[in-house]
This record gives structure tokens, C-alpha cells and sequence, in this order.
């Protein structure tokens, strides 16, 4: 049988990547960067599998001067740093134990056994980077062909040793899947319940990834059917709204949003996305704009672009039953800044203090409803707004 060979890509080119490869001397991609490879796609991140220990790792880093992180040796990973950016060296590890949410490993030195302990057959690829050669254990390379998302080995066992795994079938269905593999499938709906014992930043991270993937709404649509949300995120009852803002940022030819299209996926009420955007650990700055999402303003479109941003207009449109067309006439508008300061309102005979804010206030609104007209208009209405507090003054 012929030996697939890994084709030539971009990344391979990376700085300092065949040097690091030298150095470890003993080394092969893993997961992802293979997978894509293979798949014709960009390739974000590259991982290395070994089987030397971490230590020696670190040993032979230090040695090449390659900087080497030991952001995970617990569990056999070393980050070496290349001028490329950062890439992870793994030790061949198999579980000793797992509790659904982390795994107690040992170090061995049998490819297959690493393979093994893998999420799903497409992930567990390997390419020799001095020979190109890809090593494929468990049907991977005609799973990746069919885009069939299936388990390695029992779903079950699999979702066992890490619930997560119950997220990352569906994330991956959405990216990579055609079909789901219908054990893989009976298994996560008989687990779903498991999601609950996950942090929640795990489930975040997960799910925000899910639904920029290319087929988000139908693995949206079926994981509701399965029950998938229930446990850890009840609001859920619905993909119709996300299946429409889906359509609608394709024609506006805007890019998916996560956080634009969770808000899809709740009911449209502040106080519930609130909630769970403190659930699911959002930053502040999500947060706000997943509430901002769902708060409707009843504005023109650079109005409501000036006062929210053009993201958070844009998400508002598009989630909203105005037409389309409002949402690209502000995706690429270069918000104005008012011509105008608090100083030279005070040039014109408003003492410092709350009647110069209250005068921008003004003359800001009255900019905003006219269309942001030019900076001679603004000074006439600056006129306007500081001869109206005088003589409002002159009669107290």
C-alpha cells in the first residue's frame, strides 16, 4: 500500500520550526495542523508529539537556546517559542485516571498509545516532518475523507475521562462534519447531563467557537433536538432567530460574531442575557455587548452606529426586522467625532461647570439629528446653545 505523504503547506515554512525539529531530533505533527493540511485549510496552530520526556525537552531547548515554557510539564507539555510564535511539544502520554474534567497521565513511548487516548479519529494523525509520512491508527485519514466526526474507540468512554469532548463532537461536526457518526451522537445525548460538572469558561469557550463554524445553525438545530442545551444553558429554546441573522450577515457580507450570534440564540430580553453572560464568565466587554445585542433602539442607522458603535448598530440590525441594506450602509462607516470642545464653549462665555456639559449635551444631539453636518454648523448651533444658557442665567 502506497504511504500518504503530507502536502507541502505554508506553515511548514515557519522560522524556526525545522531547527526546532532538529533539535528534538525525535518528533512528529499532530492533530490539527495535519488535519487542515489534509483538508486544504489554513493551519493556526502546530503541535509536536515526542516521545522524550519533558525533561529532556526542556534539556535539549535550553541547549539550541530556543526558549522553552513549561506551560503544561504536569501533563508533558513544553512550549517552545520560535520566532514564529509558540509551538507545543507533547511527551507520548496515556491516562491513568480521569474524572470527566481533568486526567492523571503517564509518559510512554508508543505512538499507537498516544493515538489512542485522543478525542476523535481526525485528530489523531500524525506526519513524520522529516519524511512527510502520516501515520494513522484508527481510520482517521477515511473519516477525514467522508467528514465523518467519530470517537476513537467507545463514545462513552471517551466522554467519561472528559465531558467537554460532548461540546467538541458537535464543534467539530459544525466545521468539519458532514455526518455525525450515530453512536457518537446517541452518546453525547445520553451524557448531556455530564456538561453540567464542566466550568463554565470551558463551556463558553466551546460554544463561542461553535457558532462562528460554517454549519453552526443546522449542529445549533440538532443539538437543541438532542437536548444538548438543556443542562447548562436552558434559555435556549429556539434556532429560528440564529438561522435568519445567519442569512442576513451573509448578505450584508458582514463576518460571523459569536457573541451577535448567541444573542441569537436567546430570547431577546436584557435581563436574561445578562444573566448569562455573568453565567458563562464573559469578559466585561462581551457581556455588554451581548446585552447591547438584544436591547433594540429605535434609531436611523448612523444614530444608533454614533451612540452604540458600528459593531454593536450592526448587531442590533441584523438581529432586528429592519432591512438588511441599514446594516451595510453603516459596516465600514468611520464614526465622526463632534468639532467641537468644551473649551470653546467656554471662549464663547459659559463658565466652567455642569452648563459646559450640558451645552455639549445639546449641541451634540442637534448634530446627531441633523446628520453630523459640517464644523460651521456646529458652531452656529454652539452660538445657539451657549446664547440659550446666558440668557436662561441673566433671569435667575
Amino acid at each position: 500500500m502506497d504511504r500518504l505523504i503530507l502536502p507541502p503547506a505554508e506553515w511548514r515554512h515557519r522560522k524556526g520550526l525545522d531547527r526546532l525539529i532538529e533539535t528534538l531530533g525525535n518528533a512528529r505533527f499532530v492533530g490539527g495542523s495535519v488535519r487542515d493540511t489534509l483538508l486544504g485549510i489554513p493551519v493556526s496552530d502546530v503541535d509536536l508529539a515526542t516521545p522524550l520526556p519533558p525533561e529532556r525537552v526542556v534539556e535539549l531547548l535550553c541547549a539550541a537556546d530556543i526558549k522553552a515554557a513549561p506551560t503544561g510539564i504536569e501533563h508533558g507539555t513544553i512550549t517552545a517559542v520560535l520566532p514564529s510564535g509558540p509551538v507545543e511539544v507533547t511527551t507520548l502520554r496515556r491516562d491513568v485516571s480521569t474524572d470527566g474534567r481533568r486526567a492523571t497521565v503517564a509518559f510512554t513511548d508508543d505512538w499507537r498509545e498516544d493515538a489512542a487516548r485522543r478525542d476523535f479519529t481526525m485528530n489523531a494523525l500524525y506526519a513524520d516532518p522529516l519524511t512527510d509520512e502520516i501515520f494513522d491508527y484508527f481510520g482517521g485519514l477515511a473519516d477525514l475523507d467522508a467528514r465523518h466526526v467519530r470517537f476513537i474507540g467507545d463514545p462513552l468512554q471517551r466522554i467519561a475521562e472528559d465531558h467537554l469532548r460532548i461540546l467538541r463532537f458537535f464543534r467539530f461536526l459544525a466545521r468539519f462534519g458532514d455526518r455525525a457518526d450515530p453512536a457518537g451522537l446517541d452518546a453525547c445525548t445520553a451524557r448531556a447531563k455530564d456538561l453540567m460538572a464542566l466550568s463554565r469558561e470551558r463551556i463558553r469557550d466551546e460554544l463561542l467557537k461553535l457558532l462562528v463554524a460554517k454549519d453552526a445553525v443546522r449542529v445549533a438545530e440538532l443539538m437543541l433536538s438532542r437536548g444538548i442545551f438543556e443542562p447548562v444553558l436552558p434559555e435556549i429554546d429556539s434556532v429560528a432567530l440564529l438561522a435568519r441573522v445567519a442569512g442576513r450577515e451573509l448578505a450584508a457580507g458582514v463576518a460571523p460574531h459569536p457573541i451577535r450570534r448567541l444573542a441569537a440564540l436567546l430570547p431577546q430580553d436584557p435581563a436574561t442575557a445578562d444573566q448569562l453572560g455573568a453565567r458563562l464568565k464573559l469578559s466585561n466587554a462581551e457581556r455588554k455587548r451581548l446585552v447591547t445585542a438584544v436591547t433594540p433602539l429605535d434609531q436611523a442607522p448612523q444614530p444608533l452606529a454614533y451612540r452604540l458603535g458600528v459593531e454593536g448598530a450592526v448587531d442590533q440590525l441584523l438581529l432586528s426586522e429592519r432591512p438588511v441594506e441599514e446594516a451595510i450602509a453603516i459596516r465600514d462607516w468611520q464614526l465622526p467625532r463632534l468639532p467641537l470642545t468644551g473649551g470653546a464653549l467656554v471662549e464663547r462665555g459659559l463658565a466652567k461647570g455642569p452648563d459646559v456639559a450640558r451645552a455639549l449635551r445639546a449641541v451634540e444631539d442637534r448634530w446627531i439629528a441633523e446628520g453630523f453636518p459640517d464644523e460651521a454648523r456646529v458652531a452656529a448651533l454652539a452660538d445657539e446653545a451657549v446664547a440659550q444658557l446666558l440668557r436662561a442665567a441673566s433671569k435667575a
